[in-house]
């Protein structure tokens, strides 16, 4: 068969990544759309690969129970495959069947990658109260599950055209509205125009007013990496450092004079300080959720031992190693490693409240590498008493840096992961060193698509879980 022709499938399954599995001859096929249960009508998107195709929904024939109206009307599925936005893979699913789809995809993951059998595994909304601990204080996440993402990109075409790519691909969609943005985004975006081709992004930080941060795909005056480079380690987006124009109540726009303006980002009282244009977590809540699931996550571990020498990697601007040291107290020692020089600076200066804190800009993979090597008997001793937290990109953190980890000998690790299939694999890759799952909590902080995030804890096999 060929890219463009139609079959009636039935949906089987959900998989990584925001399709749901259907099979034709034998072969599988991820289909865009869809439901577990349901019998759809779709088109063939791709079929150059020998293994699976993947296709998109044209007709739900036998709808499942979950299904609703999507919750972005662009992106329904009476809309044509090629006009849809991407962002909201699962916004035809009820809420509460995302988040049971979600976790079946975690479980699936720990089960094959990890070789976990029975995943004790908890889902959570943001900002929810229950076992984990974690508090919203007096907010919650929206019932509806929109009105979260207080950041967004939107690229801009060779026409002039503003918004977001359509799924899969770079094709710009053009859309009245952004329902899973914050509202003053959502407003911000409808009066864009006049932008030159590349990408604009929407900040709304904890302090107020919007920055328009604009990242040309050609920047004026040079040539080179280009406007939107990325960092060699990090989420996307982590320590940018772009042009930024401020949207608040007066004026409408305003051209900030400099390429790296700070802005404040609020947990409960704390504030930190992060680029514009740097890497923050986009839910409006999530921070204040994992920095509670952390610290959660330490305490099931046996608390933070003052007198040790704690690592939070893949550190950011030290959101994390703050909360190490708020648990350990004012004299904690605590490493906050990141490769981005200016989310380090920021870091630092987060950080500066504790005498034993640090940051240092390098890769993780270099540091743990030369700690490994060189760490003086009394230094491994303290990293021994101490917890290793790591928060890495998509792509997981990988062999090396979990042997390194496993050869420091830490006494507990905390592992937060936005990818349940990278996460499974490193898991895996500590069990074989001797380090268990005792804790696995996932939470849902992007309502209405696939993304999940999950925060682990292990221990050394045989240690007890207090």
């Amino acid at each position: 068969m060929q890219d463009g022709e139609r079959l009636d499938l039935e949906i089987t399954d959900v998989a990584h990544g925001g399709v749901f599995v259907a099979r034709h001859d034998g072969r599988v096929v991820f289909v865009e759309g869809a439901i577990p249960g349901e019998r759809v009508t779709v088109e063939l998107t791709d079929t150059s690969k020998a293994a699976f195709w993947r296709a998109d929904t044209l007709e739900v024939r036998d709808a499942s129970p979950h299904r609703r109206p999507h919750v972005w009307a662009a992106a329904d599925v009476a809309v044509p495959p090629e006009a849809r936005p991407g962002g909201a893979d699962f916004g035809h699913i009820g809420l509460a069947h995302q988040r049971v789809l979600k976790q079946q995809v975690l479980d699936d993951a720990l089960r094959r990658f990890a070789g976990i059998p029975d995943p004790a595994t908890t889902m959570s909304p943001a900002g929810a109260a229950g076992e984990t601990g974690v508090t919203g204080g007096a907010e919650t996440d929206r019932a509806d599950g929109l009105g979260w993402r207080t950041r967004v990109s939107l690229h801009v075409d060779e026409a002039g055209r503003i918004g977001p790519f359509a799924a899969r691909s770079h094709r710009v969609i053009e859309t009245p509205d952004l329902p899973l943005a914050t509202a003053a985004i959502a407003d911000v975006a409808r009066g864009l125009e006049g932008f030159e081709p590349g990408r604009v992004d929407l900040v709304e930080p904890s302090e107020g007013g919007i920055r328009v941060i604009v990242r040309p795909e050609r920047p004026r005056g040079g040539s080179g990496r280009g406007a939107d480079a990325r960092p060699p380690q990090g989420r996307p987006g982590r320590g940018g450092r772009r042009p930024a124009r401020r949207v608040g109540a007066a004026p409408a726009f305003r051209a900030d004079p400099t390429a790296r303006e700070v802005i404040i980002e609020r947990v409960g009282s704390r504030e930190f300080e992060v680029d514009a244009g740097g890497f923050w977590q986009v839910h409006r809540l999530a921070a204040s959720t994992l920095t509670a699931a952390v610290r959660s996550a330490l305490e099931t571990a046996g608390g933070v031992d003052p007198s040790a020498h704690h690592l939070d990697l893949y550190g950011g601007v030290g959101l994390f190693a703050a909360a190490i040291a708020e648990a350990g107290g004012p004299g904690t020692r605590v490493t906050s490693v990141e490769a981005d020089a200016r989310a380090t600076e920021h870091a630092g200066a987060n950080l500066a409240e504790w005498v034993g804190a640090r940051a240092e800009t390098d890769r993780t993979d270099r540091y743990l590498a030369r700690l490994v090597k060189d760490g003086s008997a009394a230094e491994r001793a303290r990293l021994a008493r101490g917890a290793v937290l790591l928060d890495p990109p998509r792509a997981g953190a990988g062999r090396a840096v979990v042997e390194a980890i496993a050869q420091l000998a830490p006494a507990s690790v905390v592992y937060v992961a936005c990818d349940p299939v990278a996460l499974a694999r490193d898991l895996g890759t500590f069990r074989e060193l001797g380090y268990d799952p005792v804790r696995l909590d996932a939470f849902d902080l992007f309502p209405h698509s696939h993304h999940l995030e999950t925060v682990a804890v292990l221990q050394a096999t045989g240690a007890p879980a207090r």
